[in-house]
């Protein structure tokens, strides 16, 4: 018995002429929030390595030699304790939430006026 033959692939040309600013707007919110997340562990996790490998230990022993001994005792965390680090990460994570998604909305009511004009961006789609 001879197996079927194969079809042919289909190929379908479509134009890309409009995207939902409402749909950019759900889905950019949603991965600048994840993005956001991995920030504040990123800087968690950084902070943490730092800590363990004794890094803040030995630049505060090179400021002492550069300070001399007559400045006090300088400490680096004093000035980048973790909860500093997280609630400046924080703070990035949110600013980036916000014009992350304010450009990505923007992008897709600038791509439909474009696409008015020129009439879009054309895509092949086929069947493998």
């Amino acid at each position: 018995m001879k197996p079927a033959p194969r079809a042919k692939p289909r190929k379908a040309r479509l134009l890309v002429s409009k995207i939902d600013p409402w749909s950019v707007l759900k889905m950019a919110f949603l991965l600048s929030v994840a993005l956001g997340v991995v920030t504040v562990v990123a800087a968690i996790v950084l902070w943490t390595v730092l800590d363990l490998t004794g890094i803040f230990d030995r630049v505060n022993t090179l400021l002492g030699e550069i300070a001399g001994s007559e400045s006090g005792g300088f400490d680096l965390r004093d000035f980048a304790s973790l909860g500093q680090v997280v609630s400046f990460a924080t703070i990035i994570a949110v600013v980036n939430v916000l014009l992350l998604t304010a450009l990505s909305m923007l992008a897709a009511v600038l791509y439909n006026i474009a696409s008015t004009l020129v009439g879009g961006i054309g895509v092949t789609l086929t069947d493998d």
